[in-house]
């Protein structure tokens, strides 16, 4: 039995694929070039979760390990959290806000049809 096919996973991968509105390419050429808006220490290089999230747009539902399951999570409670009582021009015009939700794959100026 496949243990990711359960509601709760079906809705997990819809959330995070509503919530990661970039291709694997843009958010991996985001990653590679994103600016420098942080003044806190912090790790050099790509987001982790911005990866984290480039590695499960590649895969399939069934192929999701235990610590996909919880980054995704943690992306869609971020978009979340970002994107809740704002529109979508203050979230992009807001530096810190924009930054946050590009590097893990939401880009709040892409219309959700896209």
């Amino acid at each position: 039995m496949n243990t990711h096919d359960t509601p709760e996973v079906d809705e997990l991968w819809t959330r995070f694929h509503k919530a990661v509105n970039m291709s694997s390419r843009e958010l991996v050429d985001w990653l590679g070039v994103q600016p420098d808006v942080a003044p806190t220490p912090g790790p050099d290089g790509p987001a982790p979760l911005g990866m984290a999230a480039v590695g499960i747009l590649g895969k399939r539902k069934v192929d999701l390990t235990a610590g996909d399951l919880e980054a995704m999570r943690k992306i869609v409670d971020i978009v979340a959290d970002e994107t809740a009582g704002t529109t979508a021009s203050e979230a992009a015009n807001d530096e810190r806000k924009r930054h946050r939700l590009m590097s893990v794959g939401h880009d709040p100026l892409r219309d959700p049809g896209d």
